[in-house]
């Protein structure tokens, strides 16, 4: 394994030739998984019957798949392998790393909403439910009704409240949620 001073000084080439096995390890192990599946479902079974009516086998027996024994372990095992190493490719590409070494593009569509102030407030000094109290109440104590556009707290426009610039896809439509009936 070379060290990074010597990867650097490497030409393309030879950084090819060096880690075929580390960017082909996921796709192999994917064939790999097809290809045992494939034998031990499809091709066995049909070779199996076909074997023992060449044979003319007095009482025909079906085909044990070799990888359901031991409870299936095998494919639990290959499950495991699999889906870790598509989250750890899916996380390598999020960071930027590809095959080539090429930047990839950033993911389009998506944008973070600039931060908000908070809408936690300070105690109002006059009392629960006076002018400037948490919740948005414009007046009054104890049973007041909301002020129709809250000025402070979780309801106002300066916090958790806040109008959310709305979802987009990679294309830039908008995202409009579905009112799904409860079942």
């Amino acid at each position: 394994m070379a060290t990074q001073e010597e990867y650097a000084n490497m030409s393309d080439a030879e950084k090819k030739k060096e880690d075929w096995m580390n960017s082909k390890w996921r796709p192999m192990m994917g064939w790999l998984y097809m290809g045992v599946c494939a034998f031990d479902f499809v091709l066995f079974p049909i070779m199996w019957s076909l074997l023992q009516a060449i044979m003319k086998v007095g009482t025909i027996t079906q085909w044990q798949p070799l990888t359901l024994q031991g409870a299936g372990l095998f494919h639990i095992a290959m499950g495991a392998v699999l889906g870790i190493a598509a989250l750890g490719r899916t996380q390598e590409k999020l960071a930027g790393a590809n095959n080539g070494g090429a930047a990839t593009p950033a993911p389009t569509g998506f944008s973070v909403p600039p931060a908000a102030p908070s809408g936690f407030q300070a105690p109002a000094s006059t009392g629960f439910g006076a002018t400037g109290a948490p919740g948005g109440f414009s007046s009054g104590g104890y049973g007041s009704t909301p002020s129709p556009t809250p000025t402070t707290g979780f309801g106002s426009s300066t916090g958790f409240g806040a109008p959310a610039t709305p979802a987009v896809t990679a294309s830039g439509k908008k995202i409009v949620p579905t009112d799904d009936p409860v079942l």
